[in-house]
């Protein structure tokens, strides 16, 4: 009953890039069954050695928003969104500020604007630096441990870059004032959210500040209750490890086998596994399955939070 809003897109999407030969990967649609729902084109970028990095640069234009995936350290991703209308450009979780930098000259934009999703050094130790490297940034967040901070965002909070509208949801656990940034362009098209260590394609954040009945809300109440055809950036390159716990945990579910070839297919090529969509991660994602009946025989929980307190310390521990 839960998932009838999304029944149409389930049933008729599974996400996926297409990989090509050359120097160019592109993207007519990342939803595949009965003709396309929304179209992404997506570009390889060619990066100096200075910034090669665990995964390959891509760029993914929405309608009137475009996304540049920017990797950073072992397994981080920050994120370039820029508003095509005035090229005014977000950098999201800016932990290696002169690759920030670096992207942002490429693409011709001006950055205005710095969207934290919590104060962990892997997301926010970039800040300091990068507001002595530009000037004039805003820099939100949720959490007062955040480094350079002088906008503090709360649940429901609204503004703009540019033309794109942005969205604050408040979705503590992971850390206390962990925030996720829900950005929407053009009317009726899809929109895009950046989860930080919230959502994770395949699986979620550590509960370090946190206890299962928030990360339930955060999951299902929050980022759950979003259109199926949301995009989802998420903090890490974790999608591998994450399927293969879920491949533990639902060895005859068809979706959670189907993506994760997809993604050790990916990850052989050095192609990054993001984005997902809200709608997908229900099918593949056990902490998004914690209603399902599957779920609950596994666990040996009737609570759909127990259940998800319980995959969290058996995922905490797991080793593939």
């Amino acid at each position: 009953m839960w998932l009838r809003g999304c029944k149409n897109f389930l049933k008729f999407s599974v996400c996926r890039f297409v990989f090509c030969k050359g120097n160019h990967l592109t993207a007519d649609s990342f939803f595949q069954g009965k003709g396309p729902i929304t179209k992404h084109f997506t570009r390889q970028l060619t990066i100096s050695s200075a910034f090669k990095s665990h995964s390959q640069q891509i760029v993914i234009s929405q309608d009137d928003m475009r996304v540049r995936l920017l990797p950073a350290l072992s397994d981080n991703y920050m994120y370039l969104l820029i508003d095509e209308n005035t090229k005014e450009a977000a950098i999201v979780d800016p932990v290696e500020p002169k690759k920030v930098v670096s992207a942002v000259n490429e693409e011709e934009v001006t950055l205005t604007t710095v969207l934290t999703t919590h104060h962990h050094w892997d997301h926010a130790g970039g800040n300091e630096e990068l507001v002595s490297l530009v000037s004039g940034l805003t820099v939100c967040g949720g959490d007062d441990r955040i480094g350079a901070l002088n906008k503090k965002v709360s649940h429901g909070d609204e503004f703009k870059v540019g033309t794109l509208h942005v969205k604050c949801l408040f979705t503590p656990c992971h850390t206390s004032g962990h925030i996720c940034y829900l950005v929407s362009g053009v009317e009726d098209k899809p929109s895009a959210v950046f989860t930080g260590d919230t959502l994770f394609s395949g699986g979620c954040g550590r509960f370090f500040e946190g206890t299962p009945p928030e990360m339930y809300k955060a999951l299902i109440e929050v980022l759950g209750t979003l259109p199926c055809e949301t995009l989802v950036y998420c903090g890490h390159e974790y999608t591998e490890q994450n399927l293969k716990f879920a491949q533990a945990v639902e060895p005859d579910n068809p979706d959670v086998k189907e993506r994760l070839e997809w993604a050790q297919y990916a990850r052989r090529e050095n192609k990054p596994t993001v984005p997902s969509t809200i709608g997908q991660e229900f099918k593949f994602n056990p902490f998004m399955r914690v209603r399902e009946e599957s779920l609950k025989k596994y666990t040996g929980k009737s609570d759909p939070i127990d259940v998800m307190g319980a995959l969290r310390k058996e995922k905490d521990n797991f080793k593939a």
